[in-house]
Protein backbone atom coordinates (compact mmCIF):
# COMPACT_ATOMS: atom_id res chain seq x y z
CA UNK A 1 0.00 0.00 0.00
CA UNK A 2 1.20 3.45 -1.26
CA UNK A 3 0.47 6.89 -1.23
CA UNK A 4 1.30 9.28 -3.78
CA UNK A 5 0.54 12.91 -2.32
CA UNK A 6 4.36 14.10 -2.98
CA UNK A 7 5.02 11.56 -5.80
CA UNK A 8 6.37 12.54 -8.83
CA UNK A 9 6.94 10.91 -12.71
CA UNK A 10 10.98 11.66 -13.05
CA UNK A 11 11.37 10.04 -16.16
CA UNK A 12 8.96 7.65 -18.84
CA UNK A 13 8.75 6.21 -22.14
CA UNK A 14 6.67 4.05 -24.15
CA UNK A 15 7.20 1.59 -25.97
CA UNK A 16 4.71 -1.38 -28.18
CA UNK A 17 5.24 -4.93 -27.35
CA UNK A 18 4.43 -7.59 -30.04
CA UNK A 19 3.82 -11.00 -29.53
CA UNK A 20 6.24 -14.08 -30.45
CA UNK A 21 3.60 -16.23 -31.53
CA UNK A 22 1.36 -14.47 -33.76
CA UNK A 23 4.83 -12.63 -35.03
CA UNK A 24 4.21 -9.19 -34.39
CA UNK A 25 6.78 -7.17 -33.15
CA UNK A 26 8.30 -4.54 -30.42
CA UNK A 27 8.12 -0.83 -31.62
CA UNK A 28 10.77 1.13 -29.46
CA UNK A 29 10.49 4.96 -28.63
CA UNK A 30 13.96 6.72 -28.51
CA UNK A 31 12.49 9.69 -26.51
CA UNK A 32 11.47 10.18 -22.88
CA UNK A 33 8.08 11.63 -22.99
CA UNK A 34 7.34 15.38 -22.82
CA UNK A 35 4.24 15.99 -20.56
CA UNK A 36 1.84 18.60 -20.63
CA UNK A 37 0.51 19.68 -17.83
CA UNK A 38 -2.48 18.09 -18.50
CA UNK A 39 -1.32 15.22 -19.68
CA UNK A 40 0.76 14.73 -16.59
CA UNK A 41 -1.96 15.49 -14.00
CA UNK A 42 -3.97 12.59 -15.57
CA UNK A 43 -1.31 10.10 -15.88
CA UNK A 44 0.10 10.56 -12.23
CA UNK A 45 -2.79 9.23 -10.47
CA UNK A 46 -3.59 6.55 -13.73
CA UNK A 47 -0.88 4.99 -12.96
CA UNK A 48 -0.30 5.17 -9.10
CA UNK A 49 -3.79 4.97 -8.34
CA UNK A 50 -4.26 0.95 -8.21
CA UNK A 51 -1.28 0.67 -5.74
CA UNK A 52 -3.11 2.75 -2.95
CA UNK A 53 -5.00 -0.11 -1.96
CA UNK A 54 -2.60 -2.75 -2.77
CA UNK A 55 -2.15 -4.81 0.97
CA UNK A 56 0.01 -7.99 -0.27
CA UNK A 57 3.71 -7.62 -2.35
CA UNK A 58 5.82 -9.13 -3.36
CA UNK A 59 9.94 -10.37 -3.75
CA UNK A 60 11.96 -11.24 -6.56
CA UNK A 61 12.38 -14.68 -7.22
CA UNK A 62 15.10 -16.84 -8.86
CA UNK A 63 15.97 -20.90 -8.59
CA UNK A 64 19.57 -19.79 -8.42
CA UNK A 65 20.06 -16.74 -7.85
CA UNK A 66 18.09 -13.85 -7.03
CA UNK A 67 20.58 -10.75 -8.81
CA UNK A 68 20.04 -13.03 -12.12
CA UNK A 69 16.27 -12.10 -12.02
CA UNK A 70 16.06 -9.69 -15.35
CA UNK A 71 13.45 -7.63 -13.84
CA UNK A 72 15.37 -7.04 -10.39
CA UNK A 73 18.84 -6.44 -12.28
CA UNK A 74 17.20 -3.89 -14.62
CA UNK A 75 15.27 -2.44 -11.50
CA UNK A 76 18.53 -2.38 -9.22
CA UNK A 77 20.26 -0.86 -12.53
CA UNK A 78 18.10 2.14 -12.61
CA UNK A 79 18.38 2.68 -9.36
CA UNK A 80 21.99 2.71 -8.81
CA UNK A 81 22.17 5.19 -12.33
CA UNK A 82 18.99 6.37 -13.70
CA UNK A 83 21.28 8.37 -16.98
CA UNK A 84 20.89 5.14 -19.25
CA UNK A 85 16.55 5.11 -18.28
CA UNK A 86 16.03 4.72 -22.32
CA UNK A 87 18.33 1.51 -23.23
CA UNK A 88 17.33 -0.35 -20.17
CA UNK A 89 13.35 0.30 -20.34
CA UNK A 90 13.87 -1.36 -24.32
CA UNK A 91 15.54 -4.11 -22.52
CA UNK A 92 12.49 -4.34 -19.67
CA UNK A 93 10.44 -4.56 -22.77
CA UNK A 94 12.31 -7.29 -24.91
CA UNK A 95 12.24 -9.47 -22.12
CA UNK A 96 8.50 -8.84 -21.62
CA UNK A 97 8.14 -9.72 -25.57
CA UNK A 98 10.26 -13.37 -24.70
CA UNK A 99 7.44 -14.63 -22.04
CA UNK A 100 4.69 -13.74 -24.99
CA UNK A 101 4.46 -17.38 -26.28
CA UNK A 102 0.79 -18.09 -26.65
CA UNK A 103 -1.89 -16.53 -28.88
CA UNK A 104 -3.92 -15.70 -25.70
CA UNK A 105 -1.00 -12.98 -24.30
CA UNK A 106 -2.20 -9.99 -25.86
CA UNK A 107 0.04 -7.02 -27.46
CA UNK A 108 -0.48 -3.71 -26.21
CA UNK A 109 1.84 -0.24 -25.06
CA UNK A 110 4.14 -0.25 -22.18
CA UNK A 111 5.09 2.79 -19.91
CA UNK A 112 8.09 2.32 -18.08
CA UNK A 113 8.35 4.97 -15.53
CA UNK A 114 10.94 6.20 -12.99
CA UNK A 115 9.22 7.14 -9.88
CA UNK A 116 10.61 10.28 -7.06
CA UNK A 117 8.76 10.32 -3.16
CA UNK A 118 6.62 7.42 -3.32
CA UNK A 119 5.52 6.72 0.35
CA UNK A 120 5.63 3.36 1.65
CA UNK A 121 4.55 3.02 5.13
CA UNK A 122 6.79 5.95 6.71
CA UNK A 123 9.38 6.30 4.22
CA UNK A 124 9.60 8.35 0.78
CA UNK A 125 11.43 5.92 -1.58
CA UNK A 126 12.17 6.27 -5.78
CA UNK A 127 10.37 3.51 -7.70
CA UNK A 128 10.35 2.14 -10.86
CA UNK A 129 7.16 1.15 -12.49
CA UNK A 130 6.04 -1.30 -15.35
CA UNK A 131 2.73 -0.81 -17.05
CA UNK A 132 0.73 -2.85 -20.05
CA UNK A 133 -1.79 -1.34 -21.87
CA UNK A 134 -3.78 -3.92 -23.57
CA UNK A 135 -7.35 -2.35 -24.20
CA UNK A 136 -8.22 0.43 -25.91
CA UNK A 137 -11.88 1.92 -25.98
CA UNK A 138 -13.36 3.60 -28.21
CA UNK A 139 -14.88 7.12 -27.79
CA UNK A 140 -16.12 9.83 -29.93
CA UNK A 141 -13.87 12.99 -31.16
CA UNK A 142 -16.12 16.10 -32.37
CA UNK A 143 -14.46 18.62 -34.63
CA UNK A 144 -15.45 21.71 -36.95
CA UNK A 145 -15.56 21.34 -40.75
CA UNK A 146 -16.05 24.21 -42.47
CA UNK A 147 -19.06 26.11 -40.49
CA UNK A 148 -20.76 22.69 -38.98
CA UNK A 149 -19.22 20.35 -36.40
CA UNK A 150 -18.99 16.30 -37.34
CA UNK A 151 -18.10 13.13 -35.30
CA UNK A 152 -15.17 10.65 -35.71
CA UNK A 153 -14.63 7.37 -33.52
CA UNK A 154 -11.27 7.03 -32.45
CA UNK A 155 -9.58 4.38 -29.99
CA UNK A 156 -7.67 5.59 -27.26
CA UNK A 157 -6.02 4.27 -23.82
CA UNK A 158 -9.02 4.59 -20.98
CA UNK A 159 -8.19 6.47 -17.84
CA UNK A 160 -9.30 4.67 -15.52
CA UNK A 161 -7.16 1.58 -14.33
CA UNK A 162 -4.39 0.14 -16.22
CA UNK A 163 -4.56 -2.98 -17.55
CA UNK A 164 -1.47 -4.69 -15.70
CA UNK A 165 1.10 -2.80 -13.67
CA UNK A 166 4.36 -3.34 -10.99
CA UNK A 167 5.93 -0.91 -8.86
CA UNK A 168 9.41 -1.85 -8.12
CA UNK A 169 10.55 -0.26 -4.60
CA UNK A 170 14.01 0.99 -3.58
CA UNK A 171 13.78 -0.30 -0.67
CA UNK A 172 14.61 -3.75 0.58
CA UNK A 173 13.76 -6.40 3.62
CA UNK A 174 15.79 -9.35 4.31
CA UNK A 175 13.79 -11.09 1.11
CA UNK A 176 14.78 -8.77 -1.19
CA UNK A 177 13.08 -5.51 -2.81
CA UNK A 178 9.60 -4.81 -2.28
CA UNK A 179 7.16 -5.48 -5.42
CA UNK A 180 3.62 -4.34 -5.69
CA UNK A 181 1.80 -5.81 -8.82
CA UNK A 182 -1.79 -5.56 -10.44
CA UNK A 183 -3.89 -6.98 -12.98
CA UNK A 184 -7.37 -6.11 -14.45
CA UNK A 185 -7.00 -8.92 -16.91
CA UNK A 186 -6.71 -12.06 -14.84
CA UNK A 187 -6.64 -14.97 -17.88
CA UNK A 188 -2.58 -14.59 -17.86
CA UNK A 189 -1.42 -14.26 -14.51
CA UNK A 190 0.91 -16.50 -14.50
CA UNK A 191 2.46 -15.22 -17.75
CA UNK A 192 3.26 -12.12 -15.58
CA UNK A 193 3.65 -12.65 -11.93
CA UNK A 194 5.54 -15.73 -13.04
CA UNK A 195 7.40 -15.58 -16.50
CA UNK A 196 7.57 -11.76 -16.59
CA UNK A 197 7.98 -10.30 -13.15
CA UNK A 198 9.21 -13.82 -11.57
CA UNK A 199 7.91 -12.71 -8.03
CA UNK A 200 6.58 -14.41 -4.78
CA UNK A 201 5.54 -13.30 -2.10
CA UNK A 202 7.52 -13.14 1.30
CA UNK A 203 7.22 -14.99 4.27
CA UNK A 204 5.53 -12.43 6.44
CA UNK A 205 2.70 -12.09 8.18
CA UNK A 206 0.54 -10.40 5.89
CA UNK A 207 0.97 -13.77 3.68
CA UNK A 208 0.60 -16.18 7.17
CA UNK A 209 -2.54 -14.32 7.42
CA UNK A 210 -4.13 -14.62 4.31
CA UNK A 211 -3.11 -18.40 3.71
CA UNK A 212 -4.89 -19.22 6.61
CA UNK A 213 -7.99 -17.62 5.96
CA UNK A 214 -8.09 -19.00 2.24
CA UNK A 215 -7.09 -22.14 4.07
CA UNK A 216 -10.30 -21.80 5.82
CA UNK A 217 -12.90 -20.86 2.99
CA UNK A 218 -11.53 -23.78 1.10
CA UNK A 219 -12.28 -26.26 3.98
CA UNK A 220 -15.65 -24.82 4.48
CA UNK A 221 -16.71 -25.15 0.47
CA UNK A 222 -15.43 -28.53 -0.05
CA UNK A 223 -15.49 -30.43 3.34
CA UNK A 224 -18.13 -28.36 5.51
CA UNK A 225 -20.93 -27.02 3.16
CA UNK A 226 -21.13 -30.71 1.13
CA UNK A 227 -21.24 -33.22 4.08
CA UNK A 228 -23.18 -31.15 7.04
CA UNK A 229 -24.82 -27.85 5.22
CA UNK A 230 -24.71 -24.18 4.91
CA UNK A 231 -25.33 -23.47 8.53
CA UNK A 232 -21.97 -25.75 9.56
CA UNK A 233 -20.24 -23.61 6.57
CA UNK A 234 -21.39 -20.16 7.95
CA UNK A 235 -20.70 -20.33 11.20
CA UNK A 236 -17.44 -22.02 10.77
CA UNK A 237 -16.00 -18.61 8.87
CA UNK A 238 -18.04 -17.12 11.64
CA UNK A 239 -15.62 -18.41 14.41
CA UNK A 240 -12.88 -18.17 12.02
CA UNK A 241 -13.05 -14.42 12.10
CA UNK A 242 -14.11 -14.12 15.92
CA UNK A 243 -11.13 -15.71 16.63
CA UNK A 244 -8.32 -13.66 14.62
CA UNK A 245 -9.82 -10.64 15.71
CA UNK A 246 -9.69 -11.56 19.52
CA UNK A 247 -6.01 -12.68 19.25
CA UNK A 248 -2.81 -10.72 17.88
CA UNK A 249 -1.08 -13.70 17.39
CA UNK A 250 -2.66 -16.92 16.14
CA UNK A 251 -1.74 -20.31 17.80
CA UNK A 252 -3.08 -23.19 15.44
CA UNK A 253 -3.92 -25.79 18.27
CA UNK A 254 -5.74 -23.11 20.46
CA UNK A 255 -7.74 -22.04 17.01
CA UNK A 256 -8.99 -25.61 16.45
CA UNK A 257 -9.77 -26.04 20.30
CA UNK A 258 -11.57 -22.75 20.29
CA UNK A 259 -13.76 -23.34 16.78
CA UNK A 260 -14.45 -26.92 16.45
CA UNK A 261 -16.41 -28.43 19.60
CA UNK A 262 -15.60 -31.87 17.95
CA UNK A 263 -12.78 -33.62 17.47
CA UNK A 264 -13.83 -35.18 14.48
CA UNK A 265 -13.48 -31.75 12.91
CA UNK A 266 -10.42 -30.91 14.25
CA UNK A 267 -8.91 -34.19 11.98
CA UNK A 268 -10.93 -33.61 9.06
CA UNK A 269 -8.76 -29.96 9.15
CA UNK A 270 -5.81 -31.35 9.73
CA UNK A 271 -6.22 -33.51 7.04
CA UNK A 272 -7.47 -31.14 4.48
CA UNK A 273 -4.43 -28.74 5.89
CA UNK A 274 -1.95 -31.04 4.31
CA UNK A 275 -3.88 -31.47 1.31
CA UNK A 276 -3.78 -27.61 0.83
CA UNK A 277 -0.34 -26.98 1.71
CA UNK A 278 0.78 -29.45 -1.20
CA UNK A 279 -1.53 -27.97 -3.55
CA UNK A 280 -0.90 -24.58 -3.18
CA UNK A 281 2.81 -25.24 -2.73
CA UNK A 282 2.76 -23.15 0.81
CA UNK A 283 3.19 -23.61 4.52
CA UNK A 284 0.82 -22.76 6.96
CA UNK A 285 2.66 -21.76 10.01
CA UNK A 286 1.59 -23.19 13.43
CA UNK A 287 1.96 -19.78 14.81
CA UNK A 288 2.07 -16.14 13.43
CA UNK A 289 0.93 -12.87 14.03
CA UNK A 290 -2.20 -11.30 12.69
CA UNK A 291 -2.34 -8.73 9.96
CA UNK A 292 -5.36 -6.39 10.12
CA UNK A 293 -5.64 -5.22 7.03
CA UNK A 294 -5.30 -8.60 5.52
CA UNK A 295 -7.86 -10.18 7.80
CA UNK A 296 -10.38 -6.88 6.78
CA UNK A 297 -9.51 -7.61 2.60
CA UNK A 298 -9.86 -11.05 3.54
CA UNK A 299 -13.26 -11.09 5.81
CA UNK A 300 -14.83 -9.27 2.40
CA UNK A 301 -14.22 -12.53 0.13
CA UNK A 302 -15.97 -14.73 2.55
CA UNK A 303 -19.33 -15.94 1.44
CA UNK A 304 -21.82 -16.73 4.54
CA UNK A 305 -25.06 -17.17 2.57
CA UNK A 306 -27.21 -20.64 2.52
CA UNK A 307 -28.98 -20.67 -0.58
CA UNK A 308 -31.59 -23.01 -1.31
CA UNK A 309 -33.47 -25.01 -4.43
CA UNK A 310 -36.46 -23.04 -3.53
CA UNK A 311 -35.26 -19.46 -4.24
CA UNK A 312 -34.49 -18.35 -0.90
CA UNK A 313 -31.20 -17.68 0.67
CA UNK A 314 -30.40 -16.71 4.32
CA UNK A 315 -27.45 -14.53 4.99
CA UNK A 316 -25.43 -14.99 7.80
CA UNK A 317 -23.14 -12.16 9.52
CA UNK A 318 -19.73 -13.03 9.53
CA UNK A 319 -19.14 -10.74 12.59
CA UNK A 320 -21.61 -12.99 14.59
CA UNK A 321 -20.51 -16.14 15.24
CA UNK A 322 -22.92 -17.39 17.75
CA UNK A 323 -26.35 -16.33 15.71
CA UNK A 324 -26.08 -19.32 13.59
CA UNK A 325 -26.33 -21.46 16.48
CA UNK A 326 -29.00 -19.96 18.81
CA UNK A 327 -31.49 -18.49 16.22
CA UNK A 328 -31.61 -20.53 13.23
CA UNK A 329 -32.53 -24.20 13.03
CA UNK A 330 -32.72 -27.05 10.71
CA UNK A 331 -34.91 -29.51 10.36
CA UNK A 332 -37.12 -32.41 8.15
CA UNK A 333 -40.38 -32.05 7.80
CA UNK A 334 -42.41 -35.24 7.23
CA UNK A 335 -45.34 -33.98 5.51
CA UNK A 336 -43.63 -32.09 2.82
CA UNK A 337 -40.73 -34.08 2.51
CA UNK A 338 -38.23 -31.64 2.08
CA UNK A 339 -36.01 -30.00 5.10
CA UNK A 340 -36.27 -26.48 6.68
CA UNK A 341 -34.50 -23.57 8.20
CA UNK A 342 -36.55 -21.68 11.54
CA UNK A 343 -35.12 -18.35 12.30
CA UNK A 344 -36.08 -16.59 14.99
CA UNK A 345 -36.12 -13.35 15.05
CA UNK A 346 -37.80 -9.79 17.47
CA UNK A 347 -38.05 -7.37 14.60
CA UNK A 348 -37.50 -7.23 10.78
CA UNK A 349 -35.12 -5.00 9.68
Amino acid sequence: MIKRTKASINKCILHKVGNKFNSTKNAFSEQEIDFDEVSYDLMLPYLLRPFGSVVESYRFNHHSNISLNEINSYASQLFADSSNFIEVSKHIVTHLFEQSTSAQIKTGDVLICYFNDIQYEDMFVDAVGIFKIENRNEFFQTYLEGKSYDIITQKGIPTKKVDKGCLILNTADTEGNIVLSVDHNSYDTQYWIKQFLNIKYPDDYNQHTKNYIELCKDFSTDVLKPSYGGQEQSSFLAKTIDFFKENEVINVENFKDDVFEDDKFKTLFDDYKKDFETEKAVLIRNQFDVSEIVLKKQKQKLKTEIKLDTNIQIKLDVDAPDASAEYLERGYDDVKKMHYYKVFFNEEG
